[in-house]
């Protein structure tokens, strides 16, 4: 912490140019393709999660993305003037991040953190997951190499040595500035518990929504790709799809093309006792291939052992139905409604029960309905006719912040509902002058209120 505190001090001097000079270099670390594939084989070797391709893919497009939406922002001096309020606003660093960060993207996420955090000229202390302390080290590793070209002292960059330990972590997010965790809920309560400012993220249980309009081969094939990227590491995999009854069996069959293998009452079962242990996911089936976890379930169904991803009908929802909650792995269930309406309230029981506030799926030609799921939907993300974990996190053909980290507002228990971006990192210094006085009256602000309702 005194190395981060005395490089952030010489850093916050730096004007915007070699502050961007830092932040493109952090950028480069992860992107350098020799670089990208040590970190995604790494990654999988020493964590068991995910698949090696879809990694050096993530690595490469979300920082790219990043670093799209950051560029030429000013986050150093003057932001603003405001010459009719009389306002000058400045941006001011918020000082040492802790970034807590999560096994299933032990690369892409800490990269990410980093960033945002040198863009506004913060120092940043990772503090991974064991599983994947090496990949955050190698990362670091690359990074300090990238800083050192641009003449910027390594402290600005640390990480927790390994082994992590939850005591080391509790006593960085106490000594740090502001606290930007992702993963697991147990480490999101303890950075809001931690006493100090914190941006935590929610629960993932994305349902997709596929309405009687849909292009349903569109559909399937888009919610196969995000079923599948990575093994389901990310918290925006679809894990529900709610399918309207005209066209269920028709969206059955696209999405057996699209690679999708539906599970008989007693595959379902062996599947459901090898998934869930103790009401939690068993490490041993998260974010492994649909083939491996058919294997390990002891699944009959010849087909599984070579499906993209696994289907189980369902039609209950909460403890009682596993199925229904979060599952980090290329599994889907699949629910039938009758209309739209019903697939509205099965969506929300479902998010009642896990994911409330993260963000839904709906592949559809009626703006009604997507409409009807922004105004009345408790989640901060609506996508649209797209495949939902590459798109929530930005993408390139939308206009959400490239993010690895979703807030998911009061409704998941979160101070924010934006994508995690550069502008949590950063505090803003307000100058207020003196303008001339403007006083209402009191018919200008009651006059409409005392029409309708007297003065009385």
């Amino acid at each position: 912490m005194r190395r981060a505190r005395d490089a952030q001090r010489e850093f916050a001097r730096w004007p915007q140019a070699r502050v961007d000079e830092a932040a493109l270099a952090c950028g480069w670390a992860i992107m350098k393709p020799q670089n990208n594939r040590v970190l995604a084989e790494m990654a999988v070797r020493d964590s068991g999660l995910g698949n090696v391709e879809d990694k050096i893919q993530k690595n490469h497009r979300k920082t790219l993305g990043l670093l799209r939406d950051i560029a030429g922002v000013r986050t150093v001096g003057v932001l603003a003037e405001v010459p009719e309020k009389g306002i000058t606003e400045i941006a001011r660093p918020v000082g040492v991040v802790a970034a807590i960060t999560p096994s299933t993207n032990p690369g892409a996420t800490p990269a990410n953190q980093i960033i945002n955090a040198i863009k506004c000229g913060n120092a940043i202390i990772l503090a991974p997951s064991p599983k994947g302390s090496s990949t955050g080290e190698k990362l670091l590793e690359f990074v300090h190499a990238e800083l050192a070209k641009v003449g910027a002292p390594a402290g600005l960059v640390q990480i927790l040595p390994a082994p992590v330990t939850k005591a080391a972590t509790l006593e960085l997010m106490r000594q740090a500035d502001l606290v930007a965790a992702t993963g697991s809920q147990a480490n999101i309560r303890a950075a809001y518990s931690s006493g100090k400012p914190a941006i935590g993220v929610g629960m993932g249980n994305v349902v997709s929504i596929v309405d009687a309009s849909a292009e349903l081969a569109d559909a399937a094939r888009k919610i196969a790709l995000s079923k599948t990227f990575d093994n389901a590491t990310s918290c925006s995999s679809e894990n529900s799809v709610v399918i309207l009854a005209p066209v269920y069996d028709a969206m059955l069959a696209e999405l057996a093309k699209a690679g999708g293998v539906m599970l008989g009452d007693t595959d379902k079962a062996r599947l459901q006792k090898l998934m869930f242990r103790d009401d939690k996911l068993a490490p041993a089936a998260t974010a492994q291939a649909a083939p491996r976890l058919a294997s390990l379930a002891g699944v009959e169904n010849a087909a599984a052992k070579a499906a993209r991803f696994l289907m189980v009908e369902e039609s209950g929802v909460g403890p009682a139905c596993p199925f229904s909650g979060e599952k980090l792995s290329p599994v889907l269930a699949v629910y039938r409604a009758a209309g739209f309406d019903q697939a509205f309230a099965l969506t929300r029981r479902i998010y009642d029960y896990q994911g409330r506030g993260h963000s839904v799926s709906i592949h559809t030609r009626d703006e009604a309905q997507v409409r009807r799921l922004g105004l009345e939907m408790e989640v901060a993300r609506v996508i649209v006719n797209q495949a939902h974990c590459i798109a929530t996190g930005g993408s390139f053909d939308n206009g959400l912040p490239f993010s690895l980290s979703m807030g998911c507002g009061t409704w998941g228990g979160n101070s924010f509902s934006d994508n995690m971006h550069w502008r949590h990192f950063l505090n803003i210094t307000r100058i207020a002058r003196v303008i001339p006085e403007r006083v209402p009256t009191e018919s200008e602000i009651f006059g409409s209120y005392f029409a309708k309702h007297g003065r009385g």
